[in-house]
């Protein structure tokens, strides 16, 4: 959702999809925080693990058929690697030599399988020599790491019409969604370890004191100034009206 809301993404079409009502741009027809937006060129998230890794292979492929200098990006977690999507969508990746960005966000859990139970070998990253692929690993909690890192990637993408598979080693601190319970499989004092010595917010808070480009009461007071926002955004989308029942098959089918 960072990289919708950098590309223009409001609040307001964030709380639209969530509450399914009429403004929503996928017209109440996906599970909540499955966003999409053709005028950003982001393809709508879909609930099953892996599906969107051959497709970003394939709109690579378009782009580097129509000249274009631009790479498609696609992000996955850690347990995402361990489906047949993944294979075939980095296998076909490397064949066509299509210039995409496959991001990994390696957070330690794939719901609540942890990774010693998902893999033997070194990550996830140590599977791209056998594609032929170009790969990097990041401090995935270093903001200015992975800029840098997926800035060269797209560099590299570009330049040798190419694929790039980078690892970014994070950990996630929440649960995976409302209905987990994380610390059923998972002890609270690892996840304290974690948020003291390697939350990426606080760690770049701590940069921008160190550098005086923000003071605590400058971040306290955009935490206060977002989150009003969030509230304003989600009351508002609550008031809008469900889509019509027309638009059932609208966007289906070519005819009626």
């Amino acid at each position: 959702a960072g990289v919708l809301m950098w590309r223009g993404f409001t609040l307001n079409q964030f709380t639209d999809q969530c509450f399914s009502n009429s403004k929503d741009l996928g017209k109440g027809r996906q599970m909540p925080v499955h966003y999409g937006s053709r005028a950003l060129n982001y393809q709508t998230i879909s609930s099953p693990l892996g599906t969107q890794i051959p497709q970003a292979a394939g709109a690579a492929y378009r782009l580097k058929l129509a000249r274009k200098d631009a790479v498609a990006a696609c992000f996955f977690g850690d347990g995402c690697a361990s489906t047949t999507d993944f294979h075939s969508g980095l296998n076909f990746a490397a064949t066509l030599s299509a210039p995409v960005i496959f991001f990994c966000r390696n957070n330690g859990y794939a719901i609540s399988t942890p990774v010693t139970d998902q893999y033997a070998g070194d990550g996830i990253i140590s599977r791209a020599p056998g594609y032929g692929m170009a790969a990097i690993r990041v401090d995935g909690n270093d903001i200015f790491a992975v800029h840098e890192a997926v800035r060269k990637a797209r560099e590299y993408a570009l330049q040798h019409h190419a694929p790039v598979l980078i690892e970014a080693m994070t950990y996630r601190q929440g649960h995976h969604s409302t209905s987990d319970d994380s610390l059923r499989y998972r002890s609270g004092k690892e996840v304290q370890s974690f948020a003291d010595r390697g939350d990426p917010i606080g760690r770049l808070q701590k940069f921008m004191k160190r550098n005086a480009q923000l003071t605590p009461d400058d971040f306290a007071a955009i935490e206060h100034r977002e989150k009003l926002a969030v509230i304003e955004a989600m009351r508002e989308a609550e008031q809008k009206p469900k889509p019509p029942l027309g638009d059932l098959f609208e966007d289906v089918y070519n005819e009626m």
